[in-house]
């Protein structure tokens, strides 16, 4: 057996891992935490427009319902969950104009990019381990989740846990339409006061809110 196990990680390879083993450890990380801060960068590939968007950021969390990101480019944008509503403002292409989504108060659909996905997932997901793999933050395991619910609004999704720690360092999301999302997290710092400003949001005046 050793010699097998060996051998295939010599040919770059790696005994298949249980899933749920994978995401509980996920699960105990995230409910360790209060909040989360954490740099990221996102990336958008959309097959029908063209070249993949690149954009940076900062993300907060804070548990259960409030979740945030801060972009740095393009400067100015933010998308906040405020426990109630998800804002999204991109004056980078519709400055004098607030998107406002309302958040469900039960169901699996979370605007949270990390407790959609780790917090209870055997309840939410049909799950397999895709391979072994690595981040800025060490070794991890790639586990692919199937939502259950039609209206999660993404296909199938892939998360990075790190094997040292459980945290989620990696989302990978494939939507309804196609499109591709990537969003890789460094610089994590969990169980800090976050500034009530990141976790609400306040329309700039003369904007205009389209609820959706």
């Amino acid at each position: 057996m050793m010699t097998l196990v060996l051998l295939m990680v010599l040919l770059g390879t790696a005994p298949a891992q249980d899933p749920w083993r994978v995401l509980d450890r996920a699960s105990a990380a995230y409910s360790a935490i209060t909040t989360l801060t954490a740099d990221f960068v996102q990336v958008v590939d959309n097959p029908l427009i063209g070249a993949p968007d690149t954009t940076r950021g900062l993300l907060f969390l804070e548990r259960p319902g409030r979740f945030a990101m801060r972009f740095t480019e393009p400067r100015g944008d933010r998308l906040v969950a405020d426990g109630r509503y998800l804002w999204l403002y991109t004056p980078s292409t519709t400055p004098n104009q607030v998107i406002r989504t309302r958040i469900p108060a039960t169901g699996g659909v979370t605007p949270n990019l990390i407790g959609q996905f780790v917090d209870r997932p055997r309840e939410r997901y049909q799950a397999r381990w895709l391979k072994a793999d690595s981040t800025g933050g060490g070794p991890a395991d790639v586990v692919a989740l199937t939502p259950l619910e039609p209206a999660a609004g993404y296909r199938e999704a892939a998360i990075w846990v790190g094997r040292a720690d459980g945290v989620v360092r990696r989302v990978e999301i494939v939507e309804a339409s196609g499109q591709r999302r990537v969003v890789a997290l460094s610089g994590l710092r969990s169980n800090i006061a976050i500034a009530a400003g990141e976790l609400r949001f306040t329309p700039p005046a003369g904007a205009r809110v389209v609820d959706q």
